[in-house]
């Protein structure tokens, strides 16, 4: 078999989808030499790495009020959409134990995407002795603007990797990456329109950080082409792509039961393809 890559788009919420096409791999044991992860793509990868099936579904589908990553106290406390301190400390480190042992031991390559706030720029970061480096990679590349403060890491700061390569497919094909398979959380054909209602907020917010408003103001573009790409190829037989058959969440939905039925469908969705997806990877 060619060297195989794993690409994982975000989408906040709707990662609850790849969540469930990764548990129905690794209940397979199905691991890809290489895996590269964006935003909460970023946050399946490190549990698929570390062979934790059912951490990810834990952590975004909650029955416990007390537990969901989308609070009003959040946005007061942390300036956040999301409760970024839940999810990248109290989970990992009380609440949902994260293996770091297993994480940091295993042969897997993995990239986590970031944006550079100053060069608005994809950087590509992974850790494997540091814990808490670990999260904080984890943590910028799902630090969406307007929602999340950014983050600091190695002296600089960082966004969410979605805003400058959302679907990372030519980095896995630069690590030499033959065999790629894609985790998107759209349905075929969507399409990112043009920012209209957003495009102030984000020239306020962004005003210090004049590469980033330039990344952010024209990922719309960046990312539909990207799309077009994965849809040739796809059709082509040259990737294979996993993606939801039925209107995908919102990115903040937090409602348990609608989580659960999405997370169902992405592992329902890589059950029916698994015998497609090995003829693929061993052709």
């Amino acid at each position: 078999m060619q060297k195989a890559g794993l690409i994982l788009e975000g989408g906040a919420s709707r990662g609850i989808f790849t969540a469930g096409v990764l548990d129905c791999l690794m209940e397979q044991k199905i691991y890809l030499p290489y895996v590269c992860g964006v935003s909460a793509g970023a946050c399946n990868a490190v549990d698929y790495i570390a062979h934790q099936a059912g951490r990810t579904r834990k952590c975004m589908a909650s029955k416990e009020n007390e537990y969901s990553y989308v609070n009003l106290q959040s946005i007061v406390r942390q300036h956040s959409v999301f409760d970024m301190d839940m999810i990248f400390d109290k989970f990992p480190n009380e609440i949902y134990p994260f293996d770091f042992d297993a994480y940091f031991s295993s042969d897997i390559e993995c990239d986590l995407v970031v944006t550079n706030a100053a060069t608005g720029k994809p950087e590509y970061k992974d850790e494997r002795s540091d814990r808490k480096r670990l999260m904080c990679v984890c943590r910028a590349s799902s630090s969406l603007p307007l929602f999340s403060p950014m983050v600091s890491l190695d002296g600089e700061k960082y966004v969410d990797g979605g805003i400058s390569d959302a679907i990372p497919i030519a980095r896995a094909l630069r690590r030499g990456c033959r065999k790629d398979v894609l985790v998107l959380t759209r349905n075929r054909g969507y399409r990112k329109k043009k920012p209209q209602t957003t495009k102030g907020l984000y020239t306020m917010t962004l005003r210090n950080y004049p590469e980033l408003l330039r990344t952010e103001l024209n990922h719309y573009k960046v990312y539909n082409e990207v799309l077009a790409a994965v849809e040739k190829w796809e059709d082509e037989g040259r990737i294979f792509v996993i993606r939801p058959e039925i209107p995908p969440v919102k990115r903040t939905e937090h409602n348990y039961d609608t989580l659960t039925a999405f997370y169902e469908h992405g592992y329902n969705v890589m059950q029916k393809n698994l015998e497609k997806l090995q003829e693929y990877l061993y052709a």
